[in-house]
């Protein structure tokens, strides 16, 4: 399909936006002003943000900056936490996290019960790691694609329990989903207790089969542990569906909460197993709060949540998902088969979302970054070899244009030798 005809039938599923060359300046800026009906819905929506004329943000993937509103109401929460001083943190500050961490339960399919906020992945996650039952000899599965933080996280179990850690490669362009389940299933042993696998690769953008991988470990009586930095806010999904055991997910990324708000969900009954990595000040809660406690901080961010939520809900998340697949196939598919560019995230649209990854031959990733940066004033980052990936991670966001991608485009064409 040529690129126009490619347009066309996005348009006509109401993916795409109608004015694709057009950059006239809208007027909304808080999404209660938005014509949900209106063909710029998009152009709409990017005015809710203020973005850096200087560069292209294709790095959304750290960190997805707040929109005007969710800004506006952070600084709110920020105002009055500070004016409410001592009174506040000695007195709702708890139900007040406590109702935002409700909120996060019910976006993603979980009870209240289910769920506390952390301030990121990397917290969520290894506070599974740490305080887990582990017996010497036991053994845990990740892959070489993980994100390298917590594959340290698993090194220090070993150190710390006798552990051994058995890592595996994800398939990165799989047929079938039984190409990615079986080499999971291959590493199992009998002394395997527990396996973390990536909802979505963190830097390929590849979403795994991670419902049909939990029901092989469970035959098995292996625990499952899923990394979703990247998906809560990103693409729709029911957690209860998922049938996992633990997750984590940073909310500062594509749920646009300000920095430094995580999530940690625990399948219900499954908590009280896990050691606390800091001592709340009740000892041996029957409870998920028995691993929550962090000491003071930032409960303006905890208040921000709802905020963001609300502004996802109001957008739409199977819309949401709908523009961020439309706009990473937008420019992936125009370069996918070009001699000298690899694309290292899967064709078929169910297996990736808005993060794509890409490379090429004529250059070295970070030599490609800088060369994106300098010369085309595209902001990216560099992958260099992390889990056999070598190319930049592509992370536009709703805000992200046509126009802007045909520039990503452009670029790649020339720095290939495709111009």
């Amino acid at each position: 399909m040529d690129k126009r005809k490619f347009l066309k039938s996005l348009t006509f599923l109401g993916i795409g936006s109608s004015s694709f060359f057009s950059s006239k300046e809208t007027v909304a800026k808080s999404i209660a002003d938005i014509d949900f009906s209106a063909p710029d819905f998009w152009d709409q929506i990017r005015s809710c943000y203020k973005l850096k004329p200087e560069y292209i943000n294709l790095e959304n993937g750290y960190y997805c900056f707040l929109p005007e509103e969710t800004l506006e109401n952070y600084i709110t929460h920020l105002r009055e936490v500070n004016y409410q001083g001592s009174s506040y943190m000695r007195t709702v500050q708890w139900d007040n996290k406590a109702k935002s961490a409700a909120a996060v339960a019910q976006l993603i399919g979980a009870t209240p019960e289910e769920v506390v906020l952390t301030r990121n992945t990397t917290e969520s996650i290894d506070l599974i790691i740490s305080g887990y039952p582990w017996q010497k000899g036991d053994e845990a599965i990740v892959s070489n694609q993980d994100y390298e933080s917590l594959l340290n996280m698993f090194e220090l179990a070993e150190r710390r329990y006798g552990i051994k850690v058995k890592k595996i490669d994800i398939p990165m362009h799989p047929e079938i989903d039984s190409d990615i389940v079986t080499v999971y299933e291959k590493a199992i042993t009998a002394n395997t207790k527990l396996m973390m696998v990536p909802h979505i690769v963190n830097i390929t953008g590849h979403i795994l089969p991670v419902r049909k991988i939990a029901d092989m470990a469970h035959k098995h009586g292996v625990e499952v542990m899923l990394d979703g930095a990247h998906a809560v806010g990103h693409f729709d999904f029911n957690i209860t569906e998922l049938d996992c055991d633990y997750y984590g997910s940073s909310l500062h990324k594509w749920l646009s909460v300000p920095l430094g708000c995580g999530m940690l969900y625990v399948k219900k009954g499954k908590s009280q197993q896990i050691r606390p990595l800091l001592a709340p000040y009740e000892l041996d809660q029957k409870t998920l709060l028995n691993l929550n406690h962090i000491g003071t901080h930032a409960v303006s961010t905890d208040l921000s949540v709802i905020d963001s939520i609300n502004f996802l809900n109001k957008m739409g998340i199977k819309r949401k998902e709908e523009r961020l697949r439309y706009i990473q196939r937008y420019w992936s598919d125009q370069v996918r088969d070009l001699p000298g560019i690899n694309v290292n995230t899967p064709k078929d649209p169910h297996r990736s979302c808005g993060i794509a990854n890409v490379g090429l031959d004529s250059m070295s990733t970070a030599e490609m970054a800088k060369t994106l940066m300098d010369k085309y004033k595209i902001f990216t980052v560099a992958i260099n070899g992390s889990g056999g990936v070598n190319g930049c991670r592509i992370t536009p966001n709703v805000y992200t244009s046509e126009e802007e991608m045909d520039q990503f485009v452009h670029a790649l064409k020339e720095m290939s030798g495709n111009a």
